[in-house]
């Protein structure tokens, strides 16, 4: 029986072109299969095949537990029963029992063969997949074989890839033996092995689409610095050439139009707009809003944000429908983007500039004349006018070295009672909000000021809320939410 098993291995894992191991390891699983059904209780059971010889022996075996994970003393046992014999053993190890192994000429004949044929299924499948990935390919064609669920399995060669019906195009209506092309989202590695999952919304898969047909990209003389998409309707991608002589645009449009046409036959229609990358945030941004023509930018470096000023009769163009433009722009250059009229622009100016009035005028304790003086040379910040150099101060014709020192002293004085009373405030505030998983002192602050003080108050509030108040992303913003309501769900 050993020399029948060495055979049958070696022809196994030439015919399925996988490894003995592979092989050796199935019928392991299948001895030990047959094995345990001598015993009417649950059992845990190891077969070793000795791979030189293929002799095989079987063992019963007994995970070592605590008491408070002991459930069944068919697979478990209590480590305290073995320790004053076995005192190498830790929590963990097995406990094993010698068995008398099945005749391998009398397994249950399809459990053996099942096992067998699905180890070497799965291994031939990890094989064939791992060829591919060291290929590096990213976009898998393929035809469609059949539709489960609304979701399409398309064979490619020896692949099997699944297009899930949220990664298709909207309206789009892929049928069984269409061709389609699709990006390589992930590799889900699940129980029944691993597989790979498609998508045809991923803006990668517009990139990859364009460096199929622009060979420049693949040369380097181009490159694509970023992507974004609302599937099926419209899509930006921001080029930028490599060589001063090749214009990225033009390029990538193609003669008449010939390659941005076959990327977009391949989107349903899709239209894309080819926008010139930019170094500078700003002039990307107006690249990226084009055809509207941008009156004035103005840059908030710490908000990550844009005020976009266009003329009243540009504006529906510059948002785009449904916000469309504004959108697809805000997601390529990764910026907030504020679309305003010149009226509107000039009424946010003025109400930020009587804002900050107010504030010298309340924590400066000056008059109104003095507050407009500040403001007119710059000043938005109690900060600028407690550390900005005296020199400079000095030279506002309006101030004397007195009038500089004193408002230095007030805006110092106010900003130390600020602190004070934000450590008062995060004092206040319960140890289950600050010992949240992804809290902060400068978060705890912003909220106690805001009235939340224990992990129920921020768990009642909703993500727009919680980034109103701390300025803080909207993944940020659902992530310490959720681990705020963890508790509802214990």
């Amino acid at each position: 029986m050993s020399r029948e098993i060495l055979l049958l291995v070696d022809a196994l894992a030439r015919e399925k072109n996988v490894d003995k191991d592979t092989v050796f390891g199935a019928l392991e699983v299948a001895l030990a299969s047959a094995t345990k059904k001598r015993f009417k209780e649950e059992s845990d059971v190891r077969v070793e095949i000795d791979r030189e010889s293929g002799d095989y022996s079987a063992f019963r075996r007994w995970l070592l537990v605590p008491e408070e994970e002991f459930t069944d003393s068919g697979i478990h046992m209590l480590i305290e029963e073995v320790q004053n014999d076995q005192p190498h053993l830790k929590l963990g190890d097995f406990v094993e029992e010698p068995l008398e192994a099945v005749e391998f000429g009398r397994i249950g004949a399809q459990t053996a063969k099942q096992v067998i044929l699905q180890k070497i299924r799965d291994a031939e499948r990890e094989q064939i997949l791992n060829d591919f990935l060291e290929r590096k390919e990213h976009l898998i064609t393929g035809a469609i074989k059949r539709m489960e669920r609304g979701n399409a399995i398309i064979e490619s060669g020896r692949l099997e890839a699944v297009l899930p019906r949220e990664q298709m195009i909207p309206k789009e209506n892929l049928r069984v033996g269409d061709r389609v092309r699709a990006y390589l989202l992930k590799i889900d590695r699940g129980a029944r092995g691993p597989q790979l999952i498609l998508s045809r919304i991923a803006p990668e898969f517009l990139v990859k689409l364009f460096e199929l047909e622009v060979p420049e990209i693949e040369e380097g003389l181009l490159e694509i610095k970023a992507a974004a998409r609302d599937p099926g309707s419209r899509a930006k991608i921001a080029v930028k050439s490599n060589d001063q002589r090749i214009d990225p645009i033009g390029t990538c449009v193609g003669m008449r139009g010939s390659r941005v046409q076959a990327v977009t036959q391949e989107l349903a229609g899709e239209r894309v707009d080819i926008v010139l990358w930019s170094q500078d945030p700003a002039q990307f941004v107006i690249n990226a809003l084009m055809p509207a023509e941008v009156s004035s930018i103005v840059v908030d470096e710490e908000a990550h944000s844009m005020d976009i000023v266009v003329e009243e009769d540009n504006l529906a163009q510059a948002i785009g429908r449904s916000g469309q433009n504004v959108r697809l722009a805000s997601e390529l250059s990764g910026w907030q983007l504020n679309m305003m009229t010149k009226t509107e622009s000039t009424e946010k100016h003025r109400t930020e500039i009587e804002s900050v009035k107010a504030l010298f005028i309340e924590k400066l304790d000056v008059d109104e004349e003095m507050a407009e003086i500040l403001v007119q040379e710059g000043f938005n910040s109690l900060e600028e006018v407690a550390y900005v150099p005296l020199n400079e101060m000095l030279e506002i014709e309006a101030f004397d070295e007195d009038t500089v020192n004193e408002l230095r002293s007030r805006a110092r004085n106010s900003l130390l009672n600020q602190e004070i009373a934000s450590e008062e405030q995060v004092e206040s505030v319960a140890q289950d909000l600050l010992a949240l998983d992804g809290m902060d002192d400068h978060t705890a602050r912003a909220l106690a000021a805001k009235g939340v003080r224990t992990q129920d108050d921020l768990a009642d509030l909703a993500v727009d809320d919680l980034t109103e108040m701390t300025g803080m992303d909207v993944e940020r913003a659902k992530l310490l939410i959720m681990t705020a309501r963890a508790p509802w769900f214990a």
